[in-house]
C-alpha cells in the first residue's frame, strides 16, 4: 500500500493526530444533503453538509473546495479572513482531494453562477491514505473499472448516475406492484432441483444434510407454491444464479423481480407490465421517452406485437411451423446458409433451436418496444398451451433494442399435463441438452392440490436499466459484477 504520497499522508494525519485533532470522528450532523443544498436561495444560513474532497483550487487567501457523494456535488468558499488564519493554514498544510469534511455556513452565487456555500466552520471527517486515480476518465482497463468500483462511483458521473438509477427503479418498482395490491415475498435461494427456466445451475453441497443443491435459476416454482397456498398476487426481488457463458446481456448472477397473478391469464399482465414500465420511467428518469442508439423512443406510444413464427420468418424466410422436429429445422437453417453458434448444436431440443435461430436473426433488429407472443410449447415448458392451437403458448416477451427485457405467461396448472412436459424436458436432459429442465416432483405435488388460473412474469434488473440508459453492456448495469481472481 505504501508508496511517496501514501506516507505524506500517513505523516499529515499522525500530525492532526499529535494537535489533538480527531481524525475519524463517529458522527458530524447535517441538515441538507449535498443537492438539496446547491438548490437553497442565497443568504440561506446555518447550512451544514458534508461530503468527500473532489476539487481544491487555492488562491493563496482564498480556496474553492468542491465536495461530493453519488446524488451531487456543491462548491465551498473558504476564506481565510473569514475562517481565521488556524484553521485556513490547517486546511492547506493537511487536508487533500479524497479527504471527509464537514462545514457550516451560508450560501451565495459566484459571478460564475455557482451555487457556492461560504465556510464559517469546518470539521475534519476522514483522511484517504491513497491519491484518487488523474487518469481514471481515460482508464481503457475496463475489469479494473469494475473490480474498484468504488473508484468508478467516485470519479465517473455516466456510472453514478446510472447506479443510482437502478436504486431509484428499484423503489419504483416496488411501489407500483405494492400499490397494485401485490405482496412481496421471499423464497429459498438453496433448492433441490434448477426448475423455473431452461438454465444451467450453479452447484453446491449442503454438508450437514449431505446433498447436492443448486442455486436457483429461477423464483418460479416456489412462487407458484405460494398461489396453491392461498396467496392471490405475489412478487419477489430475487438473486438468482446461471452457470451460462459470458455476453454483453447475461450475468451469472443477477436480480430477477418475478411475480404471479391468481385469475388473471397474459393479456392481463400484457397490460400490467406496460404500465409498470411507463411508471418506473417517469419515477426514475422523469420522462417517457428515452433515447437508444441515438433515436429517441416514446414508450407512451402503442407498442407493436409480433408472433414467434411471423417474425422468424420475416427475417428468415423460414416458417418453423414446417418443420416438426430438430433435425428438419437444422437441415432448413443449412440450406439457407444459417450459421448458429453453439457448442453442441445437435444435442438441442427443438424449443432451444429455434430459441437460438431467433435470438441469431430476429432480435437484434427489433429496437422499438414490441410484444413478441405466441412461443412454440416446445420453448415454454412451464407455460398455459394456447386452447385454439395447443403447439403454441399463452406467452409474451417484451423485446427493446434487441433484448428481453420482460418474460410472461398464462402458466401450466394442470399437473397432468405439466409432468408429460416435464419428462419430455428430462428426457432432452439426459441426452446431452444441459439447458433443459429438470423434473420437481415437489412442485408437481403442490400443483395436485390444485391450481386457480394464474400469469406470471419476470424480468431482470439489470437487462431493464441497460435498456433505459442505453448501455453497451449489462456488467455497466451492477454495483459490482463478477470479475477473474487476480
Amino acid at each position: 500500500m505504501k508508496n511517496e504520497q501514501t506516507e505524506l499522508r500517513i505523516q499529515k494525519l499522525d500530525t492532526l493526530t499529535s494537535k489533538g485533532i480527531r481524525t475519524y470522528p463517529d458522527r458530524f450532523s447535517t441538515n441538507y444533503d449535498l443537492f438539496e443544498a446547491s438548490q437553497l436561495d442565497d443568504g440561506t444560513s446555518g447550512v451544514r453538509v458534508a461530503g468527500r474532497i473532489i476539487g481544491i483550487r487555492n488562491f493563496k487567501k482564498l480556496i474553492f473546495i468542491t465536495i461530493s457523494n453519488i446524488q451531487g456535488s456543491l462548491q465551498l468558499l473558504l476564506k481565510k479572513d473569514e475562517i481565521g488564519e488556524v484553521l485556513f493554514n490547517e486546511f492547506c498544510d493537511f487536508l487533500d482531494i479524497g479527504d471527509f469534511l464537514g462545514v457550516e455556513g451560508n450560501m451565495y452565487t459566484t459571478k460564475t453562477n455557482e451555487k457556492t456555500l461560504r465556510i464559517e466552520n469546518y470539521v475534519f471527517l476522514g483522511k484517504a491514505l491513497r491519491t484518487l486515480p488523474e487518469k481514471w476518465h481515460g482508464l481503457s482497463n475496463v475489469e479494473l473499472r469494475y473490480r474498484q468500483r468504488y473508484l468508478d462511483l467516485i470519479m465517473t458521473e455516466d456510472t453514478q448516475s446510472r447506479l443510482l438509477a437502478r436504486t431509484k427503479m428499484a423503489r419504483a418498482i416496488r411501489r407500483f406492484f405494492e400499490d397494485e395490491g401485490f405482496f412481496e415475498v421471499e423464497t429459498p435461494v438453496l433448492q433441490h432441483t434448477s426448475s423455473g427456466a431452461l438454465a444451467k445451475p450453479f452447484r453446491t453441497y449442503h454438508h450437514s444434510l449431505e446433498t447436492e443443491l443448486n442455486l436457483r435459476i429461477a423464483p418460479e416454482t416456489y412462487l407458484k407454491r405460494l398461489i396453491v397456498g392461498g396467496f392471490t398476487k405475489v412478487f419477489e426481488f430475487a438473486k438468482c444464479f446461471r452457470n451460462e457463458g459470458m455476453s454483453p446481456q447475461h450475468l451469472q448472477e443477477f436480480t430477477m423481480v418475478e411475480g404471479y397473478a391468481a385469475y388473471w391469464n397474459f393479456e392481463d399482465t400484457m397490460k400490467l407490465m406496460r404500465e409498470m414500465v411507463l411508471f418506473i420511467l417517469g419515477q426514475t428518469f422523469d420522462t417517457t421517452t428515452i433515447t437508444i442508439q441515438g433515436q429517441k423512443i416514446d414508450f407512451s406510444l402503442e407498442w407493436d406485437i409480433i408472433s414467434f413464427r411471423d417474425l422468424i420468418f420475416k427475417n428468415t424466410g423460414i416458417d418453423i411451423d414446417l418443420y416438426p422436429d430438430v433435425k428438419g429445422l437444422y437441415k432448413e437453417t443449412q440450406r439457407k446458409n444459417i450459421e448458429l453458434d453453439h457448442s453442441d448444436i445437435e444435442s438441442l431440443g427443438r424449443g432451444n433451436f429455434i430459441d437460438l435461430l431467433y435470438k441469431k436473426m430476429c432480435r437484434p433488429q427489433l429496437v422499438k418496444p414490441t410484444f413478441l407472443i405466441q412461443h412454440p410449447i416446445d420453448l415454454s415448458p412451464l407455460a398455459r398451451a394456447n386452447e385454439d392451437n395447443p403447439t403454441l403458448t399463452d406467452r409474451f416477451q417484451l423485446v427493446v433494442n434487441g433484448v428481453e427485457v420482460i418474460n410472461a405467461y398464462s402458466e401450466l396448472v394442470n399437473p397432468i399435463e405439466q409432468r408429460k412436459r416435464l419428462e419430455a424436458q428430462a428426457l432432452l436432459k439426459n441426452n446431452g441438452d444441459l439447458e433443459a429442465m429438470e423434473m420437481d416432483e415437489d412442485y408437481l405435488t403442490a400443483m395436485e392440490y390444485g391450481m386457480p388460473p394464474i400469469s406470471g412474469w419476470g424480468f431482470g434488473v439489470e437487462r431493464l436499466l441497460m435498456v433505459l440508459t442505453d448501455s453497451h453492456t449489462i456488467k455497466d448495469c451492477v454495483l459490482f459484477p463478477l470479475t477473474k481472481k487476480l
